[in-house]
Formats: structure tokens, C-alpha cells, sequence
């Protein structure tokens, strides 16, 4: 008789681990440690409080807030009921925020008191029954510390199979920049994030003793590459509520950490902290690093401390990994994002969607069961993305070389990454449209020492007084995340455009870099 496991899902998982070492660290934040036990004790508390808040399967939870254990109980809470969890960047303006929950259809959101302060003029339009304080609590949010009380759950065997999911059930909705305007929410079933973590256990075994998190949650780079992956072996995640450079260097020492997932801009300004040069990296297998390249000088950095950094090429709609650079190739193949990984296809294609040869130019394309089946309520969109054989259309550019590694030519739609954020043009270039002295705007990326890139507007003018960057600013603080907004304008007299009149910000970025 054929078996059906149900133990797929996210939080299922976490449980099946909490039975196997119960007594071994699974978090630690702000100090205080707790054991997988007691981890499994705070999921199975939060599921019977989204139970008796009415949440039933396919319902949405949305979460809003720093870095805390209780986004991780709230997500696998979500799990073990079939509900499904939807974290929010907490770095939005309550505008965007307002949108997303719209869009969602929250029946329950959690907030922690800072997000909640942000969002307090943005609350008419979701209509969600349940606002959930993390830390707090004030007339519109209950405190979840006092709903807690009296539903406390002990781990048994038959939470690891609380409520039978699906490999097709939708266990995550994340929500990335639009390339017209409008965040897309990306939905990632439980089968997507449990291929995810097989690709992850068949790379290079660097989460052992010890993992820290310093990257928002809210990312898929954060929770997915080390986090979840971690927790569902046994590892120790030690979690930090924001990026602190100096702190995260006492931490590697203190606990041994063995990895940690951030960008390029993290670990440089690890580099820069005073305490750098003692600190003792021996206990690092390697770091995981993604949202963009490593620069050369500090990967040398590292290596003179004896660290390697493990890189990669991923997307939230591949949850993420696609393909991973090696330790051991990191020198030969200096540039490169890596093999794919393995149970991920990766292959490029012309724009008639013909393979290319090796070291073509083209766009990549991705197939595997770690890939996202569509956008949430985006029907077109969601047909747009795949081509007829199911393989994803990244929108990305790149080559395969003769040994099947991977290089990113150009980025998806001209999207800038900054301080590890993807920022796409369209969407800032709608909102300074609005403004009644620019006729004309283009936004790019230009290089930075310290964040990868600088978002940079360069206008023409309507005839009306010329803008500073400073009016701009606070002119979209209330539309755009203030690290979407403009740290630099240009003002000319016409933008270049090509034939067919597209504005060509290759040209710019190349005159402005000069």
C-alpha cells in the first residue's frame, strides 16, 4: 500500500526535527537560547491561536517586523495548519504595505511595535479581522504574549503530521518589486522550499555546528539559503535582529559559527570594524553571500583570514538556489555564479527561444520543482514567465561557459541592488512622473563603494523650477521605501534613446561613471 507522507511540509519538518533532538539548541536571539523542544512547544501554542483566531487552511498570515523568534513560530505555525505565511519588508512605506495587504487578504497580521507605529495611518484599506502585536499592544493590536495564555501545546508525535499538506500546497507568498509599478507576490509551495533545501544539502556541508542570521527574513536569501535549511537539519541558528557588523564578529566567536548568508555590502562592512583583524574566523566553513558578485579585494580580505565565500545565482521565485560557485572554483571562476545545482535545470536562450552555444548571450531560463508555479492573482503575469516546456524566463542575461558555469551579463530589467535591496527603475520612475517639474526621468544604478550600487535619477525638466535631490526626496517619502529614493540627480536636456525611442541607460550609466 502506497504511503502518502505528509511530513513535507515547512513546519512539519521542524517538528519531525524537534522529535529527533529535542534537546539540542535550535535559537538563539538577543542571548537567550532555546531548544528545539522548546522551539516546537511555541509553534504548536501560535498554530492553536491561529486555529481559534479562525484561520483555516489557504489563509493568509502576514508578518511585518524585525528579525524575531516569533516570525519563525508564526511561519511554521502557519504551516502546521495550511495556512499560508506572508512576510512584508518592513522597510516600505505604509502606502506599499497598504497594497500588499490588499492584495494578500490577510486574515491574521502580526506586527512588532516599530512596523506597527509606521503602519498606524495605513490600516483602513486591508480589512484583516486580526492585528496581532508581537511585543506590544494598544487598542488596535491584541498582544499575542496575552492571547498565548492558556493554549500552550507539548510536542507528541503526531504534530509532525498535524495537518496533511501537499507538496502543491502554497506554503509562502513573497512579495518582490514590480518591473511595471506593482509588487508581484510569488508564491512558493511546500514542495518548492523542500526541493530548495534537498539543493541546499547536496552543495558544500557548511551549516553544522552553528548559523547565523543577520539578513531580514522577510527575504528569501534570509529565511531560505541558511535559515530553514539549518533548523531542519539540527543546526543552531543564531539570529540577530538587524545587521550589526561588530556584534555579528563577536558572535562568529562565541558560538562557531561555521556560515552565514549575506551581501557583498555586509561582509565588507564586517572588513572595516576595528576588531576585524582578531577576530578568530576558524570555525567558518565558508560564507554564503548573494544579491550580487564579490569583489575581488574582499574575497582576498577573507581568504587572509582562511574564509571562503560560497556564491550563487537565485531568485524568490526559485526559492532561491539555482546555481552555486564552489569554494574550490572560486579562484578558477572568478566571476561566475556557478553550476547549477542538483535538482535545477539552468539554460539560455536567443529571442526566438533557441538554445545558444556556449558563451552566447542570452536569457535565463530555469526548470526544476524548486520553481515557483505562478504569481498570486496574476494570471497573465504567471503565463508570461514560463515558456511552453515550464522552464521560468528569469528576464535576466547571461552565458553558460564550455564547462556549464553560469555568468550574469546584465541584470533583470535593469534592476539596481543596493545594500542587498533589488530596486526595479519602473517603479521609481512612475512615482517622480508625478512630480510637476520633471517631464522626463530616468533611474539607474551607479557604482558605490559602500551599498554596490546608488540609486541615481537623471530628469529632464517640464519648464518648471529645477528640483533638488533633497524636494525629491521628501517628495516620495511617503510613495517609495527610502531605499528605492534617489541618492543622485543628474539634470539634462534629453535623455539618449535609440531608434525605436527607448531611453538607452546604457549609454548613461557609462557617461556618468566616467
Amino acid at each position: 500500500m502506497q504511503h502518502q507522507f505528509s511530513g513535507i511540509g515547512m513546519g512539519q519538518m521542524v517538528m519531525r526535527r524537534a522529535l529527533l533532538t529535542p534537546t539540542a539548541n535550535a535559537l538563539t536571539f538577543e542571548g537567550v537560547s532555546s531548544t528545539f523542544e522548546d522551539l516546537a512547544h511555541n509553534i504548536l501554542t501560535a498554530a492553536r491561536l491561529l486555529t481559534d483566531l479562525g484561520v483555516n487552511k489557504g489563509d493568509r498570515v502576514g508578518y511585518i517586523g524585525l528579525n524575531h523568534p516569533r516570525l519563525l513560530e508564526v511561519l511554521y505555525a502557519s504551516s502546521l495548519i495550511g495556512a499560508v505565511f506572508v512576510p512584508i519588508n518592513y522597510r516600505l512605506t505604509p502606502q506599499e504595505i497598504a497594497y500588499i495587504a490588499e492584495d494578500a487578504g490577510f486574515h491574521v497580521l502580526c506586527a512588532d511595535q516599530v512596523s506597527a507605529t509606521v503602519l498606524e495611518q495605513g490600516l483602513e484599506g486591508p480589512g484583516c479581522p486580526h492585528f496581532i502585536g508581537v511585543d506590544f499592544e494598544n487598542p488596535v493590536w491584541q498582544s499575542m504574549q496575552n492571547l498565548l495564555i492558556g493554549r500552550s501545546q507539548t510536542l507528541d508525535a503526531s504534530h509532525a503530521e498535524s495537518m496533511a499538506v501537499s507538496e502543491d500546497d502554497i506554503a509562502l507568498i513573497m512579495y518582490t518589486s514590480g518591473t511595471t509599478g506593482r509588487p508581484k507576490g510569488a508564491q512558493l509551495t511546500h514542495g518548492n522550499i523542500f526541493w530548495n533545501l534537498l539543493n541546499a544539502k547536496f552543495m558544500e556541508e557548511t551549516m553544522r555546528q552553528a548559523t547565523l542570521t543577520c539578513a531580514p527574513l522577510f527575504h528569501i536569501g534570509g529565511l531560505n539559503v541558511t535559515t530553514h535549511p539549518s533548523l531542519v537539519s539540527g543546526v543552531h541558528v543564531v539570529l540577530h535582529k538587524v545587521f550589526d557588523a561588530e556584534q555579528i564578529l563577536v558572535d562568529i566567536e562565541r558560538y562557531g559559527i561555521s556560515t552565514m548568508f549575506g551581501a557583498p555590502t555586509m561582509f565588507d562592512m564586517m572588513r572595516r570594524e576595528p576588531r576585524f583583524d582578531e577576530t578568530d574566523f576558524s570555525s567558518v566553513l565558508a560564507f554564503n553571500c548573494g544579491a550580487a558578485p564579490v569583489p575581488l579585494p574582499l574575497i582576498e580580505t577573507y581568504a587572509s583570514k582562511n574564509v571562503t565565500f560560497c556564491q550563487g545565482y537565485g531568485l524568490t521565485e526559485t526559492s532561491p538556489y539555482v546555481t552555486v560557485l564552489s569554494t574550490a572554483d572560486a579562484q578558477r571562476k572568478k566571476g561566475s555564479a556557478g553550476k547549477p545545482l542538483m535538482f535545477t535545470e539552468v539554460k539560455i536562450v536567443d529571442a526566438r527561444d533557441q538554445t545558444c552555444p556556449a558563451r552566447d548571450r542570452g536569457e535565463i531560463l530555469v526548470r526544476g520543482p524548486n520553481v515557483t508555479p505562478g504569481y498570486w492573482q496574476l494570471t497573465d503575469a504567471t503565463a508570461e514567465a514560463f515558456d511552453p516546456e515550464g522552464w521560468f524566463r528569469t528576464g535576466d542575461i547571461g552565458y553558460l561557459d564550455e564547462e556549464g558555469y553560469l555568468f550574469i551579463a546584465d541584470r533583470k530589467k535593469d534592476m539596481i541592488i543596493t545594500g542587498g535591496e533589488n530596486v526595479y527603475p519602473a517603479e521609481v520612475e512612475s512615482e517622480l512622473l508625478a512630480h510637476p517639474a520633471i517631464a522626463e526621468v530616468a533611474i539607474i544604478g551607479l557604482p558605490d563603494d559602500k551599498w554596490g550600487e546608488r540609486v541615481t535619477a537623471v530628469i529632464t525638466l517640464s519648464g518648471d523650477p529645477e528640483p533638488s535631490l533633497e524636494s525629491l526626496d521628501q517628495f516620495l517619502a511617503d510613495r517609495l521605501a527610502r531605499y528605492k529614493r534617489p541618492r543622485e540627480l543628474y539634470v539634462v536636456e534629453e535623455l539618449p534613446r535609440n531608434p525605436a525611442g527607448k531611453v538607452q541607460k546604457f549609454a548613461l550609466r557609462d557617461t556618468l561613471n566616467r
